[in-house]
């Protein structure tokens, strides 16, 4: 994606750990993929959702032997660890931030981890996971420094990745904004929503927008002329006063200004006038995104 390769401390996000037999069960009945058939050496992504549908966190999920663990987003992770410790009452399952054991590593362009997208392999003593042909997440015991890696970039260039790979992520600023599909999640780029398996908070709302309708609100990559933070309102003439979206990532873009991933209503990003933090803001321009969104 035009970004020179790097290795960057992902000291944004954070670890929950699921251990425990009923683990897969317990996570499975609660977000939005399906974690039953999660196989050991893969990965996916799934989220926890209100009852109204709406995305309260994102995750990267993996197996290691019999426990499971979640990367999210750290400003959110006590309160989604909090979350999801209420719904264990009897279950065989417990859960622990993990955050200190491992040091999260992301890499972008190098020759790192498994070749195949969402798979995983042995690292360090921690894992490697391979998001897409370019990225790779390390998580690895904390004090460990992986032979390999390319020079070291920011936070804001793994950031800049993200967004140029279309891939979401839930922050404080912007949970409970988006549905899934607002938030293309159930895409198969992105893979984040199982509609073969059974119930899970906000489920009745999930499928409805799925095999009812369509989706009027999708996320798009724009440019911006200055950076904004996630949650920054969105407006479309169309829409008026009323805000139709928002900001969903942001980063610096290398020639000045930001690129970001924005939700908006199609109708607003296929006629180019989508404005950024008021009607008369300034106008995001609409970039390719490495998928299709419709």
């Amino acid at each position: 994606m035009n970004q020179t390769p790097f290795s960057a401390t992902l000291a944004d996000q954070g670890l929950i750990r699921a251990s425990g037999e009923e683990a897969a069960g317990f996570l499975h009945n609660l977000l939005t993929n399906d974690i039953n058939h999660l196989a050991e050496g893969t990965a996916r992504h799934a989220g926890l959702c209100t009852p109204k549908g709406r995305l309260i966190a994102t995750f990267l999920i993996w197996r290691e032997g019999g426990d499971y663990y979640l990367l999210l987003s750290a400003d959110i992770l006590p309160a989604i660890l909090k979350k999801l410790s209420m719904y264990v009452l009897r279950s065989k399952v417990r859960l622990a931030d993990v955050s200190g054991e491992r040091v999260l590593i992301g890499v972008c362009g190098a020759a790192l981890g498994p070749a195949e997208t969402m798979r995983t392999a042995p690292c360090e003593g921690g894992i490697a996971i391979r998001l897409d042909a370019d990225r790779v997440v390390l998580a690895v015991p904390a004090g460990t420094q992986p032979a390999g890696l390319p020079p070291a970039g920011t936070l804001a260039d793994w950031h800049l990745a993200e967004i140029r790979h279309g891939m979401p992520r839930i922050t404080a600023a912007t949970q409970e904004l988006f549905t899934p599909q607002m938030a293309n999640y159930e895409l198969p780029a992105v893979g984040g929503v199982s509609f073969q398996k059974g119930c899970y908070p906000g489920q009745e709302v999930v499928a409805r927008t799925q095999y009812l309708g369509k989706v009027k609100r999708r996320m798009y990559r724009a440019k911006l002329a200055a950076l904004v933070p996630p949650g920054t309102e969105v407006f479309t003439p169309e829409a008026g006063d009323q805000h139709c979206g928002a900001v969903v990532l942001s980063a610096p873009a290398p020639a000045g200004g930001g690129e970001c991933l924005l939700v908006v209503q199609s109708s607003g990003a296929e006629a180019g006038e989508v404005h950024v933090g008021s009607p008369a803001g300034p106008r995001a321009e609409i970039l390719p995104l490495p998928y299709a969104v419709d």
